[in-house]
């Protein structure tokens, strides 16, 4: 974790929820809410209907993607962060944490499901993030159309399907220089999600520098060119 995390109620928050996912078993957890993770995608529900059926599942970053996080807001001094799937915040902190250490800012984020955005909302009071943080409930298709510029960052760590989306949505707001940051980019549901998005940034026309970090399940680091 980065120095500037370590002794403060940051820090003390990440260690909490980041040691409670890692005692997850996320099969187990998926299967029980009905989603059946070594076979496919269940196109059949809808994203209100997934993140209802995972409301108690922490999904985020691994420590090391959060410190990959930390450090690439802080290397395009990020002031406007806009984050894809919020869950309980682990990754919001990470990023609001280096918007405070950039002289401050916002982060946007968003959340389809109810209780997970208020616990969300706990944990970012908790770590004294919250003046810094504007945690939006609803379909992130609809809830991120009004957006401040420039957008420096965006995450996207929600649903698979629906980051391409997402992408379109933010994508007129981002300044030159600013980064996509994808997570999970390895993860196979057998279903290609990811082929069209990685088709779109590495398309030589469509105005992306981008590579696979091998942190985790894969981070996609995209900079968006002039």
């Amino acid at each position: 974790m980065p120095s500037t995390l370590r002794s403060d109620a940051v820090a003390s928050t990440l260690n909490h929820l980041l040691a409670t996912e890692e005692k997850q078993d996320l099969v187990a957890a998926f299967a029980e809410a009905g989603v059946d993770m070594a076979g496919d995608y269940p196109v059949e529900l809808s994203a209100a209907e997934l993140a209802e059926r995972t409301k108690d599942i922490i999904m985020s970053v691994s420590r090391e993607g959060g410190d990959l996080l930390y450090l690439l807001a802080r290397a395009v001094r990020a002031r406007t962060v806009v984050e894809f799937g919020t869950s309980f915040g682990i990754s919001t902190l990470y990023l609001a944490s280096a918007v405070r250490d950039n002289g401050g800012g916002r982060v946007i984020t968003t959340e389809l499901q109810q209780d997970k955005a208020r616990s969300a909302q706990e944990n970012f009071a908790a770590a004294g993030l919250a003046d810094l943080i504007d945690l939006r409930l609803g379909d992130a298709r609809e809830t991120l159309r009004d957006l401040p510029g420039p957008v420096d960052l965006l995450l996207l760590d929600g649903w698979l399907d629906l980051r391409l989306p997402i992408l379109d949505v933010v994508e007129p707001r981002l300044r030159s220089g600013a980064l996509v940051i994808v997570d999970d980019i390895d993860l196979d549901i057998g279903r290609g999600f990811y082929q069209d998005f990685l088709d779109r940034i590495n398309d030589p026309a469509g105005g992306y520098l981008s590579m696979r970090l091998p942190v985790h399940q894969g981070v996609q680091v995209c900079l968006k060119l002039g």
